[in-house]
């Protein structure tokens, strides 16, 4: 996939590197497209291989490279394990944070539940415990806490409305419903730089 952007600052652990040129804004429709075409890659544990093999992570990597044209930072190692209990160490919501863009970070993202807005196709809305509302749209990055008192250790893509493209342990790339299950472990909302504010 030729990168998409018109160009936008890169943020690092070291503040702004660079400007990235190129040819054409990314809209969310083109987000979910390339998330679609890793359906059916096998869960492959630290890997970002298309149709040989990533797991949730390594799909965002994937993703990240195909549509800006160049890699993240790559990660340290890490468990497949969701289930454990190191709560002051995020590595998940810190590498989406300097690489990807949060979406109002000022709303604490934590115990969210599933309100459906059904005037408005493809958008879902989640209200929070301080009962302010966050939407989530196609294309965004989210970063799930399975176990409360653990980091976050799941993310996946948004596809449509109650919809999100992940890589699951066991199975593969697969679109899932976005249940409130999923939806109370919300930790982090985060856009792809240079991606339009609106569904398109």
């Amino acid at each position: 996939m030729r990168r998409l952007f018109t160009g936008f600052m890169r943020r690092s652990a070291f503040g702004v590197t660079g400007l990235l040129e190129t040819k054409s804004a990314l809209s969310r429709a083109d987000i979910v497209a390339a998330a679609r075409e890793w359906l059916g890659t096998p869960y492959l544990h630290q890997a970002s291989a298309k149709g040989a093999g990533c797991d949730c992570l390594g799909l965002v990597i994937g993703l990240y490279t195909e549509i800006l044209g160049s890699a993240p930072e790559t990660p340290p190692p890490y468990t497949p394990d969701w289930n454990e209990r190191r709560p002051a160490d995020e590595p998940l919501l810190q590498g989406a944070r300097r690489h990807l863009i949060e979406v109002d970070n000022a709303l604490q993202m934590r115990d969210l539940s599933l309100q459906e807005i059904p005037e408005q196709p493809r958008v879902i809305s989640c209200r929070a415990a301080s009962g302010m509302t966050q939407t989530l749209l196609p294309g965004q990055v989210l970063i799930f806490r399975i176990v409360r008192t653990g980091p976050a250790k799941h993310c996946g893509v948004v596809s449509a409305e109650g919809r999100f493209i992940h890589a699951y342990a066991g199975r593969a790339v697969i679109e899932s419903w976005l249940s409130r299950w999923w939806t109370e472990r919300i930790a982090g909302v985060f856009d792809f730089p240079g991606v339009s504010s609106w569904p398109s």
